[in-house]
């Protein structure tokens, strides 16, 4: 049954509550702790028992961080890195142009740079040189380098690497491996077909931190000690955040320290990018995501390569203002072009049908760095795999997005493998790909067909999720700072989403470019403010507006919100239905 008798919502969607084991594990988890019935519901639904709880809340990362020599060939590679330090010895460090790639690099060269070494930073440029390395780039690295760290990349890059004649390579990936590994010094990678599996979940960022954490090891063996590996935390999680890898286990850990260093500003970078994207709050895991992540990606995507590695990497305040708000004004670019190609996208989705198992599109010209993104938007609208391709002479490149459950990443691999696309590769939650345009209908039709059976397309695209009911007087900040010890939220544990039934809506205005600001009580002496983003570009702007006495159930999620030194909570209003009866 639809919870509150919503089928279809003033958005048109249908609103799902919590399930009824979720509400006996919730009841179990109130007696056993005497938690409040919000956070007891959030935690049930994301499968936290009793006995698990308190440990849930309060994530120890030396509890949680797995043995870095559980990796393969990782001994050797750290061993490597520390020769090279021993020896001073040149270092290139090749990375990816996203965040996890630029997290990567900073990691290794903040580390180096406290024990006195530099390196070479590479960024290669998304629309000239692809994604990976490219073996003129490799070969002249190797040229003027006698040590080469892959980072975020490498893993599929056989002849890249085979380029470079001279060097030692060391890869430090978490994209999806294929049968056979380049020839070169060391491949950690969790996601190698000969792993586990059990650190599948792990960025590359995290990857460069836990060869860090065995180079601490072997340095201490020596008697020697390294830089601090607690005050990087902020770069891992970041990069955790950004590349959308699931908060679970370790990454859950990762990311809540690595939020509190965040919040000590102490890295130029990040302190310099906050302040040009206006952040006047304690960083969340929705400012990874959200506001830092997508401007330092913006480089990488229609700008300079290396500028969001750069800017991480910096100890330079002023050179950081600079490279932040340089990245501020090629994030605003980005967006335009997104919001463009976003529109015929979603038309020619619209076209094919949005309940296929696959929701895809593909242009002429789209602009290669932004397809990921309205992928990633596409996603979102329609709880679908979603990929996205721009289309330029014989060929298009593309990217993809994954939903939880359907591995996106191994698809792609064996798509390329059955010779549908010209390459193609990743992990679970995201893919890039490259396909001859007399081939595109026929690889994504297959590709459609290999994701059904994954169980794609199965959900409900109009489904909003619930975690419960709340009265306006329980939406307290003893309650919102308590949810908050059940995160950081975001890829596979999504965050705390509750209805307000049968408000009375006692405020309402248009605020900004077609938002609205509310207000509701429940009669009882409890009230809620609240503020919709974009709500006029729907119904649910003028039907809240004009209500007429009318009462709604409103849903969204509680946030802080911080005005004139005063501290109060607000719901941040995602749809809203007539309150019947």
């Amino acid at each position: 049954m639809a919870y509150l008798g919503v089928e279809s919502s003033l958005t048109g969607r249908r609103w799902v509550g919590p399930t009824s084991e979720v509400e006996r594990q919730s009841e179990a988890l109130v007696q056993a702790h005497g938690y409040p019935r919000g956070l007891a519901l959030v935690l049930a639904r994301l499968g936290v028992t009793p006995a698990e709880a308190p440990g849930y809340l309060e994530p120890k990362l030396r509890d949680l961080l797995p043995d870095p020599r559980s990796l393969r060939d990782m001994e050797k590679a750290a061993a490597r890195f520390l020769e090279a330090l021993r020896h001073r010895q040149k270092i290139a460090v090749f990375a990816d142009y996203d965040v996890d790639g630029g997290s990567s690099a900073a990691l290794l060269i903040h580390w180096l740079r406290q024990m006195g070494l530099g390196a070479t930073l590479y960024v290669p440029d998304r629309i000239d040189e692809g994604y990976g390395p490219n073996a003129p780039a490799m070969r002249d690295l190797a040229a003027a380098h006698d040590l080469i760290v892959c980072v975020d990349c490498g893993t599929l890059s056989h002849e890249a690497i085979a380029a470079a004649k001279g060097a030692d390579v060391v890869i430090l990936d978490h994209h999806l491996g294929g049968e056979t590994l380049p020839e070169c010094h060391a491949v950690v990678n969790p996601n190698r077909q000969d792993e586990t599996g059990d650190l599948a979940h792990l960025c590359a960022a995290a990857v460069v931190f836990l060869m860090l954490v065995e180079a601490g090891r072997q340095l201490r063996e020596a008697g020697a000690k390294g830089p601090d590996l607690m005050a990087l935390l902020d770069l891992v999680a970041l990069a955790t955040v950004a590349d959308v890898a699931p908060l679970k286990g370790v990454n859950r850990a990762l990311v809540q320290q690595g939020l509190k260093v965040m919040g000590a500003r102490a890295r130029p970078g990040l302190v310099a990018l906050a302040d040009v994207a206006k952040l006047d709050t304690a960083p969340s895991s929705y400012h990874l995501g959200y506001v830092l992540g997508p401007r330092v990606n913006a480089g990488g995507r229609i700008g300079q390569a290396d500028l969001g590695a750069r800017l991480l990497a910096t100890d330079n305040p002023h050179e950081a203002q600079a490279m932040a708000e340089r990245l501020d004004q090629l994030n605003t670019e980005r967006r335009d072009i997104e919001a463009a190609v976003r529109a015929a996208a979603l038309a020619q989705a619209e076209d094919r049908g949005l309940d296929a198992p696959l929701v895809w599109a593909a242009g002429e010209g789209w602009h290669p760095g932004v397809v990921g993104i309205v992928a990633s938007r596409l996603k979102e609208l329609t709880n679908r795999p979603a990929v996205v391709i721009g289309l330029d002479g014989d060929e298009g490149k593309g990217s993809g997005r994954s939903v939880s459950g359907v591995d996106l990443g191994v698809s792609v691999q064996r798509l390329a493998a059955e010779g549908l696309l010209i390459k193609g590769g990743g992990h679970r939650m995201a893919a890039g790909l490259t396909v001859a345009r007399d081939k595109l209908e026929a690889a994504m039709e297959r590709l459609s067909e290999m994701l059904a059976k994954q169980g794609a397309g199965q959900g409900g695209p109009s489904d909003l999720r619930l975690d419960g009911m709340l009265m306006p007087g329980a939406a307290n900040l003893d309650l919102v700072e308590n949810l908050e010890r059940a995160g950081p939220f975001g890829q596979g544990a999504p965050g705390p989403r509750f209805a307000i039934a049968d408000a009375r809506i006692s405020y309402a205005r248009q605020v900004g470019t077609g938002h609205l600001k509310i207000a509701c009580d429940d009669g009882l002496g409890g009230r809620l403010e609240g503020i919709a983003f974009g709500a006029f570009d729907g119904p649910m702007g003028a039907a809240l507006m004009n209500h007429g006495g009318a009462r709604f159930h409103l849903a969204g999620r509680l946030e802080v919100n911080e005005w004139g030194g005063r501290r109060s909570v607000q719901l941040r209003l995602e749809d809203a239905a007539p309150a019947a009866g």
